[in-house]
């Protein structure tokens, strides 16, 4: 329970600071009422219009990516695993990119994350479909992988096709993942798909710590294992999908924050999931907030630093690993 508290309070903290972080300082007390709609209505708007929706995405795509990769994780009992391994991250990327390609994105505000939620839950259809109602976790994986692939063949192909090259630098600058300049309609299309999603996951909590004593230990407690995937793929489509709509791609926070986090829990995925949640917000909300200390000038993207932290991290931790087995 400490955990979760300690925890709790530093996305708490995190979030505070990420509304009053920023180009244009605001002092606490002003921000506060600004954030109320009281006072300038220049602070309302910076407050209400550009640093709320940014830190609500933040921890609702942290808390989304965290909690998705320690249910996959614990499913598959592999602490390789990743939200991305069953293509939902790959496939909303294309949908993405065909919004952007084929000029959906400009016509229609919602098009590109609506384009990327249906290309998400299309991914999870086509692995449910190659592996099978009673798929076991190796052909659900190397299902996941061939989408994933073919996806980020296809994106590839659109970009190297596109006659538009401003077109082109959108699409890459929105893969490089970014909660800036989201605006209160992305936190309305995507926190219900998040949240439903991390909900869903949640109710796996008792079967993944059974999964612990292995599949047929679980099976003869009465835990039904087509039962927890169908809720592990239909909970994480629905989060990473919503996730990636909005934000575009952000790795390592599945990855590497249950990894970080699986010890001070006791190695329970009961207790990981939750943890992993708000380790994951607070993560991409402290990460938010230096893409704006490190370069206030510059528009340095989340994916970006995410992933020049995360792999380092997540190199030390598998060196950490590899001397406490040896």
């Amino acid at each position: 329970m400490k955990p979760l508290l300690a925890l709790s309070a530093l996305t708490a903290a995190l979030f505070l600071a990420s509304l009053l972080i920023g180009y244009s300082p605001i002092p606490l007390g002003t921000a506060l009422a600004a954030l109320f709609g009281a006072g300038d209505p220049l602070n309302a708007m910076v407050m209400q219009d550009i640093r709320l929706p940014r830190a609500l995405l933040a921890a609702l795509v942290g808390a989304a990516l965290g909690m998705s990769g320690a249910a996959m994780q614990g499913f598959l009992r592999n602490p390789l695993a990743e939200p991305g391994l069953i293509g939902v991250s790959a496939s909303a990327a294309l949908g993405a990119v065909l919004a952007l390609q084929t000029g959906l994105a400009a016509a229609y505000a919602l098009a590109l994350p609506l384009t990327a939620l249906a290309f998400a839950f299309g991914a999870v259809l086509l692995v449910v479909l190659l592996a099978g109602p009673r798929g076991a976790s190796l052909t659900l994986i190397l299902a996941g992988i061939a989408i994933s692939a073919l996806a980020g063949a296809l994106t590839s192909l659109t970009l190297n096709l596109s006659p538009n090259p401003y077109a082109a630098s959108e699409i890459i600058f929105w893969m490089m993942g970014s909660v800036a300049d989201r605006s209160m309609s992305h936190v309305w299309l995507a926190a219900p798909l998040i949240l439903g999603g991390l909900g869903l996951l949640l109710t796996l909590r008792g079967g993944l710590d059974a999964l612990t004593l292995g599949e047929d230990a679980a099976h003869s407690l009465g835990v039904s294992l087509g039962s927890i995937r169908t809720r592990l793929l239909i909970g994480s489509a629905a989060a990473i999908g919503a996730a990636t709509a909005v934000t575009g791609a952000v790795g390592f926070v599945g990855l590497v924050v249950p990894h970080i986090l699986r010890p001070l829990v006791g190695h329970m995925p009961s207790r990981l999931l939750p943890a992993s949640a708000l380790g994951g917000a607070a993560m991409l909300l402290a990460a938010d907030i230096a893409t704006r200390l490190i370069l206030p000038e510059r528009d340095l993207k989340l994916g970006v630093l995410m992933a020049i932290v995360g792999a380092p991290l997540f190199l030390h931790l598998i060196y950490k690993t590899r001397r406490e087995i040896g």
